[in-house]
């Protein structure tokens, strides 16, 4: 297993998936409180748009990728806070806007379906120097503004009026909330791709949530699933020959599954503890 080190593209990847790891289960945390799990599915849909901007105006993917997610991920707050449309309705005209434009974008670009397929479903290791210094720099801004924020954010996650009456500006904040949703795809876009980086934010959130009782907790168990199921999957996919980003995304639901099963059998030994203490 060593010997993958060997390589410089294998460093890359395993770098950028630790930051991959990290970022989407930390925003995801507060997508999953919010119940917008499929706010990324979205998103992603929208950065698909990017990618094909990128490519017609010869333009690193990733820089286009995060300023059209970013734009929709505003637009999309700024329906669901002044808009008559609801926020299903404005998630699907971004589902099928987004991917509608994004393949129209790549058929002009004359790049081929691999090259589509890469930024859907993820390329981990074809991650060149400069994508990594981005991806660093953008998890590192996630990461951070996440935890730094945390409280404010959760307020305005579990209830908007109460944070209203409290002084906190609801509206201000839950726009950097879906900013970051939006930054955190383009971050993984390259990892697990536009298509599973959802599933990247939101199932290692719901692992958390069967062992642990707090936000705080959850949040922090979050991320260390979503960083141990990043790098096991590049690893597993090096020495299995499978894509990392399906790869990772299995890894992580099937430490869902365990998690389940952990949480349910410590719930069973607490349950049978209570009347005994009572006693």
């Amino acid at each position: 297993m060593i010997e993958l080190l060997d390589y410089d593209f294998m460093r890359r990847a395993l770098i950028a998936a630790v930051f991959t790891g990290l970022a989407a289960p930390a925003i995801g945390t507060f997508l999953v409180q919010r119940r917008l799990a499929l706010l990324g599915d979205g998103l992603g849909h929208v950065a698909l748009t990017g990618v094909g901007l990128g490519l017609v105006a010869n333009v690193a993917p990733i820089l286009t990728a995060v300023v059209v997610a970013v734009l929709g991920a505003v637009l999309i707050e700024l329906l669901r806070m002044y808009g008559r449309t609801s926020a299903d309705v404005a998630l699907a005209m971004l589902f099928y806007g987004g991917i509608a434009g994004g393949v129209l974008l790549t058929n002009l670009a004359d790049e081929s379906a691999n090259s589509l397929n890469s930024y859907l479903f993820g390329a981990i290791t074809t991650v060149s120097p400069s994508d990594l210094v981005l991806v660093g720099i953008l998890g590192v801004v996630v990461v951070a503004l996440s935890l730094g924020l945390s409280p404010q954010l959760f307020a305005v996650c579990q209830d908007e009026e109460h944070a209203k009456v409290s002084g906190v500006p609801v509206r201000a904040y839950s726009i950097l909330i879906a900013v970051l949703a939006a930054v955190t795809i383009t971050v993984a876009m390259r990892t697990v791709g536009l298509l599973l980086v959802s599933a990247l934010m939101v199932v290692p959130v719901a692992a958390s949530q069967q062992l642990t009782r707090s936000f705080r907790t959850t949040h922090l168990a979050a991320m260390v699933i979503g960083l141990l199921a990043a790098l096991g999957g590049v690893v597993t996919s090096y020495q299995i020959n499978t894509q990392p980003g399906p790869t990772i995304v299995m890894i992580a639901l099937g430490v869902f599954g365990l998690a389940t099963l952990v949480g349910a059998a410590a719930r069973r030994v607490r349950a049978r503890r209570r009347p005994a203490e009572i006693v």
